[in-house]
């Protein structure tokens, strides 16, 4: 049975260390909360944020939000234990950070069956690294248990050399990348945070631009991103009515036996993908004005793309767009055309 589709719009890490921080984010409209140990929390404090987060998951209260644990990397002297206690929680998944090999990924699936983990645990990977970039295909194929490939920018800003830049140009290879591994194998794939709390409009347009993309939603820093965030990755009105179309007609298409149903909408897309006939600046006719020909003096063979057969009487069918909805058996308006530019065209 296929997992539910959960919204990952807003991804909010928040640092296991802060106790306060911990108890705002059962109020917080966050679709998800990341539990840091790792890069959020000092080496001093690694034990306690461990014990603090146990507590508070425990205790509860955070539903329906989506809890992720980021364990420390297990060459440290924290990510065994850290693994130790994601297998006891109520918890979603654990977030392996700076993954660069698919190897590292099954260790861990590995070691999280030896604790005792229930199956449903996910395992969501951080490519933060060029490394970790080139091998996102074999880590998102590592295992059933990985979820979600989430992305560390600003990590991975730093090991290119890269330079600040509003429109990320730098970091557009590693995105695109890292987004076709997860799409190829059917996981999440999550942008990665925006550092500068004060740009407001930089923030928006990072979400915007994420969203063109195709990731699912970003992870975030501050409660004051979530509300943006959560807006920009939400669905257009239009869109929830275009689908709830789409739904009305497949369901009607099933009951009456016709197959696949064709929309409007998606009609005219087809249509629009094939070249017209001739380009006019002038309204677009109706069905019945865009039917025409004109007769040839001899009968001309078919060829050539794009064309339909030949006729007896020398004329040659085209495709032509076709704004209105199309009659069945002609999906994009059907028009006899001559070869012959010099007899011109005439109304059928």
């Amino acid at each position: 049975m296929p997992a539910p589709i959960r919204p990952r719009r807003s991804i909010l890490f928040m640092p296991g260390s802060n106790p306060r921080a911990l108890e705002k984010a059962r109020v917080l409209p966050a679709d998800g909360l990341i539990f840091d140990l790792e890069d959020a929390v000092a080496p001093e404090a690694k034990d306690t944020a461990r014990a603090a987060v146990a507590a508070a998951v425990t205790v509860g209260g955070y539903a329906p939000r989506e809890l992720i644990l980021r364990v420390n990397p297990l060459d440290t002297a924290w990510g065994h234990a850290d693994l130790a206690t994601a297998a006891t929680l109520r918890i979603d998944a654990v977030l392996l950070p700076k993954v660069e090999n698919a190897e590292r990924v099954r260790l861990t699936i590995g070691l999280l069956d030896a604790l005792g983990a229930p199956p449903e645990l996910a395992v969501w990977c951080m490519i933060e690294t060029p490394l970790g970039v080139l091998a996102a295909a074999e880590i998102a194929a590592a295992g059933s248990p990985v979820a979600a490939l989430v992305l560390g920018t600003s990590d991975l800003a730093n090991d290119l050399h890269a330079r600040p830049a509003r429109d990320r140009l730098p970091l557009m290879t590693g995105l695109g990348l890292v987004l076709l591994a997860a799409r190829a194998h059917g996981k999440a794939a999550l942008d990665g945070v925006h550092l500068d709390l004060a740009d407001a409009e930089g923030f928006a347009f990072a979400c915007r631009q994420g969203r063109d993309l195709g990731f699912d939603g970003k992870t975030l820093i501050h409660p004051d991103q979530i509300g943006p965030a959560n807006a920009i990755f939400a669905p257009a009105p239009e869109e929830i009515a275009r689908a709830t179309r789409l739904i009305a007609a497949y369901v009607e298409a099933n009951a009456s036996g016709k197959g696949a149903p064709v929309s409007k909408a998606a009609s005219s897309k087809r249509c629009t993908s094939r070249r017209p006939a001739a380009r006019s600046s002038s309204p677009t006719p109706s069905r019945e004005e865009n039917r025409v020909e004109a007769p040839t003096k001899a009968p001309l063979p078919h060829r050539g793309r794009g064309r339909g057969p030949s006729r007896s009487d020398g004329r040659v069918r085209v495709w032509v767009w076709n704004k209105e909805t199309p009659s069945p058996g002609s999906p994009c308006g059907l028009a006899t055309l001559s070869r012959n530019a010099g007899e011109g065209l005439r109304s059928r």
